[in-house]
């Protein structure tokens, strides 16, 4: 079991892990060794993720959730496949805790009755400091 968050623990069992050849500059390294890894990890139908956290994750997940609820993280960074792995399931990690967290929603607020006078006072006295600035009319 992996521990995510203090109520949530993922099974190691839901995961899967893919082994590709990575893309890009290498040199001869990058065509002899499978280095990127794919995870795999079906959001839709895991038991270890509430019903509240599995909504706010595939709105999360975006391109990355196939249309059957299967969460894909490619990760290609390092020349290692360990370290890739490791990257991949921290990724995943990092994903499920952002989901864990219930949004707080702003309620709207309506300025006070003073505040509107105030300001309303301050741009008729910023007013009249910027008419002073014009040049003098010659007919005074």
């Amino acid at each position: 079991m992996i521990p995510v968050t203090p109520r949530i623990l993922l099974d190691e069992a839901e995961l899967s892990f893919v082994f590709v050849r990575a893309a890009g500059p290498g040199g001869q390294n990058v065509n002899k060794v499978s280095s990127a890894v794919q995870l795999r990890f079906d959001v839709r139908n895991s038991p270890s993720l509430p019903d509240a956290v599995r909504d706010r994750m595939e709105r999360l997940a975006g391109r990355r959730l196939t249309r059957e609820g299967v969460l894909v993280i490619s990760a290609q960074r390092f020349r290692s496949q360990d370290m890739n792995k490791a990257d991949a399931l921290e990724r995943l990690l990092d994903l499920i805790r952002e989901a864990a967290v219930v949004p707080v929603y702003r309620r709207p607020t309506r300025p006070t009755l003073g505040s509107k006078r105030r300001r309303l006072e301050e741009k008729s006295h910023r007013s009249t400091t910027k008419d002073l600035r014009g040049r003098p009319n010659p007919a005074d």
